[in-house]
């Protein structure tokens, strides 16, 4: 079963992606914010990271920053946002606008998270 941590300060927003996430059988663990949510990274291990971009004391900008000048620096890492213009497009993984389909979240989790990561080191 695959790790994911779900980085968002919009409470209704983490519930959904957790509960959508879980159903399909991913282990979830959600942050509060980007101060939050790279402590947890730092501590866990997880293989992909949902993350907000607009969210108080840390930015989602900031916590790209984090995890690739990290040594987990080849997690798997998808914004969603509701400023996509505002996310630094070469440092992710993928970029979903908000509001997106479940399914399309979904997908992308279940494509990053089943790619080898020799191939996403290569690339």
């Amino acid at each position: 079963m695959h790790s994911i941590l779900v980085i968002d300060n919009e409470e209704s927003i983490l519930l959904m992606i957790t509960m959508a996430l879980a159903k399909c059988g991913f282990n979830v663990e959600i942050a509060a914010d980007g101060l939050e949510g790279i402590k947890k990274f730092d501590e866990g291990s997880f293989d992909l990271v949902v993350t907000d971009i607009l969210m108080p004391r840390l930015n989602g900008n900031g916590v790209i920053q984090h995890i690739r000048n990290s040594e987990k620096k080849y997690t798997p890492v998808i914004a969603m946002s509701g400023t996509p213009w505002l996310v630094k497009n070469g440092d992710f993984d993928a970029v979903l606008p908000k509001p997106t389909s479940i399914q399309t979240l979904v997908d992308t989790v279940k494509n990053l998270t089943t790619t080898p990561l020799s191939a996403m080191a290569s690339g």
